[in-house]
């Protein structure tokens, strides 16, 4: 399995003056990659690909010299970061997106991303050297920390933040237990008022609320936002208030993923369960419903990376030999888990009360929904009847010919 390191480093003047004159390179070279996409298919409606422009690199460096001071892998990186946006653009399109973008030109006062694959840089001694040609008698070596130990490096990446802040990104080998189900499952809901809600075979019920730092942090960078506006762009007031707002953006960032790294990691510790199923929640479509409140919007949006949340649960749960699995989660919040019946209730609504007396917090409702989908979709009965049995005890009845455990017309697990 592979991890990726976030380090903070700090280049000196002289080593800052060559990741930059390198960064232009990429930024050109990605520029003109670009160009060459966009001029092919507007005058001929021909697609041109990655392999052909990555084949025209050595033509490129015997035209242009100075294409020669970053590595080879560099440059073939910044091509596929390129590849990479167009898949993605129309991936996006073809889901229905209307609202995506194709890639733009990076400006002249971007720091391009340069990524060194398999080669191009070395590891040793907890200190990391970068290949350049730019200038001979500066070499690109940074240290890292101590606590920092890596036995196979596939790839280490130099970046600049909002802040103008130089980080290496380093991908490591890391073991992983083998997967052994042990017929325990645990399933959860992923909200926006509750980050999680989950329940597990003895139908006990999780919770853990979102501390919600955005909200403290929003409100500064919007009213700082609003004098930035009143400048003139790139002006001496503008970076001024533009460096203020990103360190709002940045704090609020990483308060939430401390947050969901330390959830991530008691959920996962604090369960027998082998395997972990969770909702595959589109917060873009919430978004974008029009029964939404504009507030609640921006609340979706930003509540905290319920994606990124989802990650950190998948990557955890394999290094100890656990298994999250995602499935579709379509009208398990409207559907009552007890009869089935499925009711129409805006996001505002938080509670579940049906005809047949059923009376559930609505994540909890979605919670159970999502184990028996599970369940019921993967023939797991006896598992089904256990969880069932089990919920009963605690007062909540999931009667044995429930809609959803004698249809499974949603889609199969991902």
């Amino acid at each position: 399995m592979q991890l990726s390191q976030r380090i903070r480093i700090f280049p000196t003047p002289e080593q800052e003056d060559v990741l930059w004159h390198l960064s232009e390179r990429c930024r050109l070279a990605y520029n003109f990659a670009l160009s060459e996409r966009k001029t092919a298919w507007e005058k001929d409606s021909r697609s041109v690909g990655y392999m052909k422009q990555q084949n025209d690199l050595p033509m490129l460096k015997q035209k242009y010299p100075e294409y020669g001071w970053v590595h080879s892998k560099v440059l073939q990186m910044t091509l596929r970061i390129l590849d990479a946006d167009y898949k993605s653009f129309y991936a996006l399109r073809k889901k229905g997106d209307e609202e995506a973008q194709p890639p733009k030109y990076k400006g002249k006062n971007y720091f391009t991303t340069m990524v060194h694959n398999q080669s191009g840089f070395k590891v040793e001694n907890n200190v990391v050297w970068l290949s350049q040609s730019y200038n001979k008698g500066i070499t690109l070596n940074f240290a890292i920390p101590d606590k920092f130990k890596f036995k196979k490096v596939t790839q280490v990446t130099i970046s600049q933040d909002d802040r103008d802040e130089y980080y290496l990104s380093i991908v490591h080998e890391v073991p992983t237990k083998p997967y052994d189900s042990n017929d325990m499952y645990q399933a959860i809901d992923l909200g926006v008022s509750k980050t999680v809600t989950a329940v597990n075979m003895l139908g006990k019920f999780f919770e853990a609320k979102n501390p919600r730092p955005d909200k403290y942090w929003n409100p500064k960078a919007d009213a700082i936002q609003s004098k930035r506006d009143h400048c003139r762009k790139y002006s001496r007031g503008w970076n001024k208030y533009n460096l203020a707002m990103n360190v709002c953006t940045k704090k609020r960032s990483n308060q939430i993923k401390d947050y969901q790294h330390k959830l991530s990691r008691k959920m996962v510790n604090n369960t027998r369960a082998k395997t972990i199923i969770i909702g595959d929640l589109n917060v873009k479509s919430m978004a974008q419903s029009p029964n939404t409140y504009a507030r609640l919007n921006r609340s979706t949006q930003n509540n905290g990376y319920l994606s990124q949340f989802a990650g950190f649960l998948t990557y955890k749960s394999e290094l100890v030999g656990k298994k999250v699995i995602e499935i579709s989660e379509y009208n398990t919040s409207k559907m009552c888990c007890s009869c089935g019946k499925i009711h129409d209730m805006a996001l505002s609504k938080r509670r579940m009360r049906c005809d047949c007396g059923n009376d559930i917090d609505r994540d909890r409702n979605s919670a159970v929904n999502i184990m028996v989908r599970f369940l019921s979709q993967n023939a797991k009965w006896t598992g089904y009847q256990q969880f069932a049995d089990n919920l009963r005890q605690t007062g909540l009845t999931i009667v044995s010919n429930s809609q959803e455990a004698m249809t499974s017309n949603h889609p199969q697990v991902v």
